[in-house]
């Protein structure tokens, strides 16, 4: 197996659209948990890595993501 390094971890950049995004970094395993989170005023930037521990980034709130198979955008949850 091929361990990841800094050079060849991916990235991605999350910017808030809009006040109170929230970033959460959940664990890998066969476990998963959160833990990291991070919440994201309007126009501020919030550049993650995945890594040994973190399989997978959710954002919640409207934003953009970039990332190396380009921009996503994020939207409101319809409900609120």
């Amino acid at each position: 197996m091929v361990e990841k390094n800094a050079e060849n971890t991916p990235y991605i950049c999350v910017k808030a659209l809009e006040k109170g995004v929230s970033i959460i970094g959940v664990t890998r395993g066969e476990v998963t948990k959160i833990h990291h989170t991070e919440k994201l005023d309007k126009g501020e930037v919030l550049i993650a890595q995945f890594t040994a521990n973190t399989s997978a980034i959710k954002v919640r709130g409207e934003a953009e993501i970039y990332t190396q198979f380009g921009v996503i955008h994020s939207q409101k949850n319809e409900k609120e």
